[in-house]
């Protein structure tokens, strides 16, 4: 009987409709011949077959109902409440045009059969549905990983709907942390508080957290699945639970919550003057259009419709990503800009000064620059030429050609830099201030900020696929600590700190709460399963992934700064704020030697460069130079 029942459930979909459609047809006979012998209390052949004729259009009809009901669209297994009603319609469609062709036609069906037959047709088919719903859900129960659901209102009742007839999947929990839920059951599933997790999960063998509750804040949110996850359960988070009920979406479509969710934070309402002033209407360039920041940057440009976005890029691969990608929104635009694409560097002052002249430029995002730390501490030169000298170019050829706004993304490494890049990022602030003065047609500014997750240059890409490759997770040290931003989040406040910009002034975006490294390194691993120790520190586990401290890389700071402190000023966005102008009053003494800087970059010396760089007023700190360095 198993092996028939298992056989069964394996069938294709169009076969388990033959049967169901077969199992249906000889329902409607013999309910009828049941209806008529309890009517004439079992003695159906000593009453004419006359009345038999009525099976001829009722049967047809029946079917053709319950197809139109789409019965035999829904799968057995997934029937629900609803498909009580269903099932009802079709059988009253049945009894009532049985009755309606009996007496039409005379066919003496007595009057009281078609209510007996709809009482016993409701049953067969309504109850051999449910009959096969429950063998299959009992067939593979024992196959169904158990998992937990977290949030117990409406929202996690509907996944409770969603998920009993899983195949895949069996809930045995509901968490949440409303008192007045606590100890209730729903459905038969009970309700715990989170704090009796560690003790229950042990028993219960569940491996897998649903977090839903959309009611919920997003800090909230990233707190219970932090702590979800610390407990070694795997998080999921529920698509749009409509679209889930409904069946625009599956089951399958659970997925696990990222890293970019666990550290995000409550996003902040953009002001809508600020997003549009420098934008819409309006021709705009972005240099390093292809990158993490620039990449976004145009994405969140060209929704504020603006007239022409010219995509500046050294890399053809990036440009062309970033092209393609922009192409196909603006075809679906109503208004759609045009989109150019501009192959070539920042240090081409011929080139800049063609596309700034022959696409009439209004505002620049200046976002080109190499930043990875050790790139560019290897490669002093080049990251001295891109950063510095290709800044000062292009801020030169938008000055003089009168471009409205000019906006530099700049790094929190150059906040008493310790390397390399951060010294670049430091320079090209001081490049900005005094292009201001001296070009008073252009609104100069920069935006000082963090890492942003998931950028090219993230520690989060690298993690996740040494996690991929089975460990070990690199760390530099157990104290390193980062701020972090999304980069749509980071994007939407350079776009509004740049509508602000008077003269020089350098923005300084809130990035929160720094994170620990190896804090950020535990959470991905457990975000994939795994429990994660420190080699030498920490004894291994059972399904362990280790993660190994491999010291500071030259040029790395332990912690990095933003200064926003008693020396920032508000602005009008919560999240933006200013940098006190006479913190670098002595900036403009720097100009002097960037001259200088600029002949041992053509020189390609970068001992000399080093030298430099630590005599000018930039606070700049590094270990000795590297004469091997190019």
């Amino acid at each position: 009987m198993l092996n028939l029942m298992h056989g069964i459930f394996r069938l294709s979909r169009s076969k388990k409709r033959i049967i169901q459609v077969t199992f249906d047809t000889f329902a409607i006979l013999a309910c009828f011949w049941l209806a008529m012998a309890l009517r004439l209390d079992g003695n159906v052949m000593a009453f004419s077959t006359k009345p038999f004729l009525v099976l001829i259009p009722v049967t047809p009809i029946t079917i053709i109902a319950f197809i139109s009901l789409g019965l035999y669209r829904a799968v057995i297994r997934f029937m629900a409440d609803r498909a009580v009603r269903t099932v009802a319609i079709g059988v009253l469609v049945s009894a009532l045009t049985m009755f309606v062709f009996s007496q039409a036609l005379t066919l003496n069906v007595p009057r009281s059969v078609p209510g007996i037959y709809f009482a016993l047709l409701l049953i067969t088919v309504g109850g051999s549905r449910f009959l096969m719903r429950g063998l299959h859900l009992r067939h593979g129960q024992s196959a169904r990983e158990p998992v937990l659901i977290y949030g117990a209102r409406e929202e996690g009742r509907m996944t409770l709907q969603a998920l009993e007839d899983n195949e895949r999947l069996r809930p045995i929990l509901f968490v949440d942390d409303d008192d007045k839920l606590a100890g209730t059951e729903i459905r038969g599933i009970r309700v715990i508080k989170i704090d009796q997790l560690p003790t229950k999960l042990p028993v219960l063998g569940v491996k897998t957290a649903i977090l839903t509750s959309t009611d919920q804040s997003s800090s909230n949110r990233r707190d219970v699945a932090k702590m979800l996850t610390e407990l070694g359960l795997e998080v999921r988070t529920v698509p749009n639970i409509t679209d889930l009920i409904s069946g625009r979406v599956s089951v399958s479509d659970l997925r696990k919550i990222t890293v970019e969710e666990l550290l995000g934070r409550d996003p902040v309402k953009p002001l809508p003057n600020l997003l549009t002033k420098t934008i819409k209407n309006r021709s705009i360039m972005v240099t390093g259009a292809g990158g993490s920041i620039g990449s976004e940057l145009c994405r969140q440009i060209i929704e504020q419709r603006p007239k022409i976005l010219v995509l500046f890029e050294n890399s053809e691969f990036s440009l062309y990503r970033i092209l393609e990608e922009l192409n196909d929104f603006a075809a679906a635009s109503d208004e759609r800009p045009q989109i150019v694409p501009v192959l070539g560097s920042v240090t081409n002052r011929l080139l800049l000064t063609n596309t700034i002249t022959s696409h009439s430029i209004d505002t620049i995002f200046h976002a080109a620059a190499y930043k990875h730390v050790p790139l560019v501490e290897e490669n002093v030169i080049e990251g001295l030429k891109n950063n510095v000298v290709g800044t000062r170019i292009l801020a030169e050829v938008a000055g003089r050609l009168k471009v409205e706004n000019f906006t530099l993304i700049s790094s929190d490494k150059a906040v008493r830099p310790t390397n390399v890049m951060g010294a670049t990022k430091r320079i090209s602030e001081i490049i900005i201030q005094a292009n201001a003065v001296e070009y008073n047609n252009t609104k100069y500014c920069a935006v000082r900020f963090g890492n942003v997750l998931g950028s090219s240059g993230s520690v989060i890409p690298k993690f996740s696929e040494q996690i991929k490759n089975g460990g070990p997770i690199t760390v530099t040290h157990t104290e390193i600590t980062r701020y972090f931003m999304t980069i749509p989040e980071a994007a939407q406040l350079v776009i509004q700190a740049s509508a602000m910009a008077e003269c020089g002034e350098i923005f300084l975006l809130d990035m929160g709460d720094p994170i620990k490294i190896i804090d950020l390194a535990k959470t991905m691993v457990r975000l994939q399963g795994f429990d994660p120790y420190i080699v030498g520190d920490e004894t291994p586990r059972p399904k362990g992934l280790p993660i190994e401290i491999t010291g500071l890389r030259p040029g790395e700071k332990l912690y990095e700064e933003l200064l926003v402190d008693e020396r920032s000023t508000s602005t009008q966005h919560p999240r933006i704020m200013v940098e006190d102008p006479e913190h670098y009053k002595n900036a403009n003494n720097a100009l002097s030697e960037i001259a200088d800087l600029e002949e041992a970059i053509a020189s390609m010396d970068a001992s000399l460069a080093i030298q430099i760089l630590k005599k000018m007023p930039i606070e700049f700190n590094s270990p000795p130079p590297n004469v091997s360095k190019i």
